[in-house]
């Protein structure tokens, strides 16, 4: 074990505060990476919080990690020291079940191994996330950083980015469709950047006339205020597909009629209480309602080099690390265009 600095909840009520942590040493396939960033995602609040159930203490979240390779074990092809990577929502998976052989390890049966929360394998109770400056991984788990693309930035590519990018992927949208995002947040602004990029025409949903300036700027062809019936009800039957990004409490319904027939709509947002459907939206146009978890490593893969190739990151606003306690605030109040992102540099001493 070698130890390290992070940023942990002891309690649901507690505040983030300095923490020291172990941290397994390098076996031959791992890779120890140096963190100089990491995002904050709405789900490192929801555990810290203990607002979904499971939450184990000391909590340290953190699963938008990037940095550079510190070390490699003995048996480690795929990266040596210095290398620009990053680790998603992901740390291992069973690797033998029916989705893992499938390269869909998200959705591994026995269950992934997440990068914080989860049972641990190296002597640890559970998982550290990366609100820490290192982190030890398996190196089939760990992702390339293309060198081009701006570290910080990059960060939420490792959730928001594959979060929005594999239902896009999975349902094949690309030129000749017609694609709606539903909220401009953290998830949504990745959305209108990948849709858009993938070629399709993109409608942004929002419920604040002050984001449509924003989601044009992002690349939206056409922005729609979902308060306005009128305008809502002039978009009936026009979409093949609608991610929605929306964890807030929202009528669903009235975007099933906006897809025409054997449009779908995913959901990627996760509003705290269930959500009510109306049957008749769906049957009536064969229309699907699904959802989808961020995607699996190679996918994730492919998702970094293609923001490689396009020069997509996250807008973001970065903070240092003592000032996370206000971040989590101001993510609830929804007041960060669109992801914070903590600069490792600025990680204090443990108490």
């Amino acid at each position: 074990m070698f130890a390290c600095t992070g940023y942990a909840a002891t309690a649901a009520d507690a505040r983030l505060a300095p923490f020291s942590l172990d941290r397994r040493d390098p076996g031959p396939r791992d890779v120890r990476i140096d963190i100089t960033h990491c995002g904050v995602c709405h789900s490192d609040i929801h555990t810290a919080r203990s607002e979904w159930p499971g939450t184990l203490y000391p909590c340290v979240p953190g699963h938008e990690i990037v940095g550079r390779v510190a070390e490699v074990g003995a048996e480690v092809t795929k990266y040596k020291v210095g290398d620009q990577v990053g680790v998603g929502c992901m740390v291992d998976s069973c690797r033998e079940c029916e989705s893992c052989r499938a390269g869909l390890e998200q959705y591994c049966e026995p269950g992934a191994r997440f990068t914080y929360n989860s049972p641990d394998i190296g002597g640890l109770s559970h998982t550290f996330g990366g609100y820490a400056q290192a982190v030890v991984v398996d190196q089939d788990f760990v992702l390339r950083i293309p060198e081009g693309l701006d570290l910080a930035a990059a960060a939420p590519l490792l959730c928001a980015g594959i979060t929005t990018w594999s239902p896009l992927r999975h349902w094949g949208i690309g030129p000749g469709k017609r694609v709606g995002v539903v909220g401009l947040g953290g998830l949504g602004h990745m959305g209108v950047k990948l849709a858009v990029a993938m070629g399709a025409e993109v409608t942004l949903f929002t419920t604040s006339a002050n984001k449509a300036e924003d989601g044009r700027r992002l690349g939206a062809h056409r922005v729609v205020i979902s308060r306005d019936a009128d305008a809502m009800k002039a978009e009936a039957g026009r979409f093949d597909f609608i991610l929605d990004c929306v964890s807030a409490q929202h009528d669903i319904n009235a975007y099933f009629a906006l897809l025409r027939l054997d449009g779908a709509l995913v959901q990627v947002g996760l509003p705290e209480k269930p959500i009510e459907v109306q049957m008749f939206s769906l049957v009536g146009k064969r229309r699907t309602f699904a959802g989808s978890l961020i995607g699996g490593i190679a996918e994730t893969q492919e998702m970094l080099d293609f923001c490689g190739e396009h020069g997509i990151t996250a807008d973001i606003e970065m903070i240092a690390m003592d000032e996370i306690n206000e971040a989590y605030e101001r993510m609830i109040a929804s007041d960060v265009k669109y992801r914070f992102v903590i600069d490792m540099a600025t990680m204090p001493k443990a108490a």
